[in-house]
């Protein structure tokens, strides 16, 4: 009896050959677009939306487009975007009302503060004199914006804005929010009643009410409840009330990496002689924290575009700069790109962060099975 699979040859079995696999873009193609009657149908109406799409965009932003001109009028008479808005109004789209002939001092600002988040993505970098370097930049950006010093003309808060605003308040909630955020967090799981109670009670007030109840108790609230005299200045209430929002959801963010924590961790810390602060700081945080990453880089994002808030109590931030800058009515018409604009400004920073997330994450899973 010849048994199932062989081919009887010359009185000796012939295995059947495996089937072949197909590979290649080919084979792809037919796998995934053109698996059948309906899937090749469904691929060839999706490609000619998308191509109707792209070319239509095409043509009112780059073919039809005006790019570089003064007069508004151009810009009516022609079929496409007008970008020529973004050259026009650049400079108070990015600076907002800070003096004119002091914008210089906004550039270097910006280069400064994107200069040292760049350096911080370079791990090798990661030591204490990263962070020597880092207060040393705010130092500057802070002499920079304030000025009064080495010559410069004084700048009052008032009249900081655009994207320097917004690059102060993101870094200001983040470099105070993350260590507040991990107190916080600390406090709600301590033993001890009052502390715990306190946390708690920051944690859920704060996180009980949105962002712009937050910032109007800082700006017009907090003022009545104080002498002038001991009154702060409004940006500096603003980003306090920035960060203090931010810890809060970051704290439960941050429990929950303590939380998935294995009770071992403690324990045999413990067995070793190491105190709470020692088995907090060396064994239960770096766990935490790189178990957290991606949910703690989601509220860091979240603070980056929750800047545009400030605009409620008078600070002008890049989008605010942006409103105020579309107020000439011969631009006005041309809001749109402006907008475009400063939709591709917020992608190019958050999707940088969360590149940056991406590969912090990868490289803590080095060397590990899990």
């Amino acid at each position: 009896m010849t048994s199932v699979g062989t081919i009887p040859a010359h009185g000796r079995a012939l295995r059947r050959p495996p089937p072949k696999r197909e590979s290649g873009p080919i084979a792809w193609l037919r796998a995934n677009l053109f698996g059948g009657v309906h899937e090749a149908v469904l691929t060839v109406l999706v490609a000619w939306a998308l191509f109707l799409i792209v070319t239509a965009l095409y043509e009112w932003a780059v073919r039809d487009a005006v790019w570089f001109t003064t007069d508004s009028l151009v810009c009516r008479r022609a079929a496409g975007a007008c970008w020529a808005v973004i050259v026009e109004k650049h400079r108070v789209m990015l600076f907002g009302t800070f003096p004119y002939e002091e914008h210089w001092r906004g550039v270097v600002v910006i280069v400064t503060i994107v200069g040292m988040a760049v350096a911080s993505g370079f791990r090798r970098l990661w030591s204490y004199r990263l962070f020597v370097a880092w207060v040393v930049a705010l130092g500057v950006v802070l002499v920079l914006q304030l000025g009064g010093v080495f010559g410069l003309a004084p700048v009052d808060t008032n009249q900081w804005g655009g994207l320097p605003l917004t690059l102060i308040l993101f870094v200001g909630t983040v470099v105070g929010g993350l260590p507040a955020a991990v107190f916080l967090a600390l406090g709600r799981r301590s033993n001890l009643p009052v502390i715990k109670a306190a946390c708690v009670a920051v944690i859920e007030t704060v996180r009980g009410v949105p962002l712009l109840t937050v910032l109007f108790m800082a700006s017009l609230m907090f003022p009545l409840f104080v002498p002038p005299e001991l009154t702060i200045d409004k940006l500096l209430r603003a980003q306090i009330a920035m960060i203090i929002f931010f810890a809060a959801y970051g704290a439960e963010v941050v429990r929950g990496g303590l939380q998935a924590i294995p009770r071992g961790q403690h324990e045999a810390a413990q067995a070793v002689g190491l105190t709470y602060w020692q088995t907090t700081r060396k064994v239960v945080l770096p766990q935490a924290l790189r178990i957290v990453i991606p949910a703690l880089m989601n509220d860091i994002i979240r603070a980056f575009k929750n800047t545009t808030f400030v605009t409620i109590i008078g600070l002008f931030d890049v989008l605010g700069a942006t409103r105020a800058a579309l107020e000439d009515l011969n631009w006005q018409p041309y809001a749109l790109e402006a907008y475009v604009f400063i939709f591709a400004l917020y992608f190019v920073f958050c999707f940088s962060m969360s590149k940056y997330s991406e590969d912090v994450e990868r490289r803590l899973r080095e060397g590990r099975n899990y």
